[in-house]
């Protein structure tokens, strides 16, 4: 072959590569914006459909070290407007070690409101969402927030279908039915979004808000390693349709990506949890708020720091 004819052909070959890239760039995006917008007509209603949230702006600060602290809410607005938290969590994720670990705050927790007083913790959301909650945390336990997910709990049901579409399995400790809508059997058993929002939500029993915090925990552990599975990498434009309406956040969508990708890179990792207060930190109280669960503020605060800080490498 000439020397031209081998360039003429080197050219073909090259302008072949790139048509073929730039097809399955297209075909990718396609892929993703149809799945996107199934996942949004599976979901249709929701709180935050219409970015209608009414929050004031969430003073946070900007990321340091590669650690990113997000606040995740759980919210039951049941259409009536802002509702409690019922769930408060710190979810964290270190960018060089791709390490995620979630930390949950228990919402009878007794601490300082700033410009409300002594009250249970998940009142602050209720008072002035995420930002008031943030302000809550840092002056109690000094931690620093950069980005806030308040995740209703009607779509928790949802997402969790879209990421475990054969369900999660779990071993339910005894007969749950007061105050969830529905009667889980005990013993070890695949539920489905319905049934695991009322396994996570189920709390009259001896063990109270702390088996709830433990199931909680354990779920959210199981639906992110089928989200890093590449079944569920698959399904994450879907995912975020169906969260979409449901989901207020000021997470940015380079951040998303990162925070994914890095979890991705380092899924063999597990995620570590930790509840506030811990063991041995607190005890019952009845004050002008309810019964609450009085803390060691200082005990708490440094098992918190040491929890956040203590990445593996």
């Amino acid at each position: 072959m000439k020397r031209r004819e081998r360039k003429t052909a080197k050219r073909k070959w090259r302008r072949r590569v790139l048509l073929f890239v730039f097809v399955c760039i297209i075909a990718v995006g396609a892929y993703a914006v149809i799945q996107y917008y199934q996942g949004l007509s599976i979901a249709k209603k929701g709180p935050y459909k219409d970015d209608g949230a009414t929050f004031i702006p969430f003073e946070g600060s900007e990321p340091q070290f590669g650690e990113i602290n997000v606040l995740m809410i759980g919210s039951d607005t049941r259409g009536e407007g802002r509702g409690l938290s019922d769930t408060i969590m710190i979810a964290h994720y270190n960018q060089d070690t791709h390490d995620m670990k979630l930390a949950s705050i228990m919402r009878d927790t007794y601490v300082e409101i700033p410009g409300h007083g002594m009250q249970k913790i998940n009142a602050a959301f209720a008072f002035d969402g995420p930002e008031l909650l943030r302000q809550t945390l840092k002056q109690n336990f000094d931690i620093d927030l950069n980005y806030y997910a308040v995740v209703d709990f009607e779509g928790f049901s949802k997402i969790a279908d879209i990421i475990a579409p054969n369900g999660i399995e779990v071993d339910v400790p005894h007969q749950m039915s007061e105050g969830i809508g529905m009667t889980l059997e005990p013993g070890e058993q695949v539920l489905n979004g319905d049934e695991l929002l009322g396994y996570v939500r189920f709390r009259k029993d001896a063990d109270g808000d702390y088996g709830r915090v433990q199931r909680q925990q354990e779920v959210i552990t199981k639906l992110k390693d089928e989200v890093m599975s590449l079944q569920g990498v698959v399904k994450l434009p879907k995912l975020l349709g169906v969260a979409d309406p449901y989901v207020d956040t000021n997470v940015d969508n380079k951040t998303i990506l990162t925070i994914g990708k890095g979890l991705i890179s380092g899924s063999e990792h597990p995620m570590e949890t930790l509840r506030i207060p811990v063991d041995n930190s607190f005890w019952n109280a009845r004050t002008d708020a309810g019964a609450v669960l009085e803390i060691d503020i200082e005990q708490n605060k440094q098992a918190l720091h040491e929890f956040l800080s203590a990445d593996t490498e």
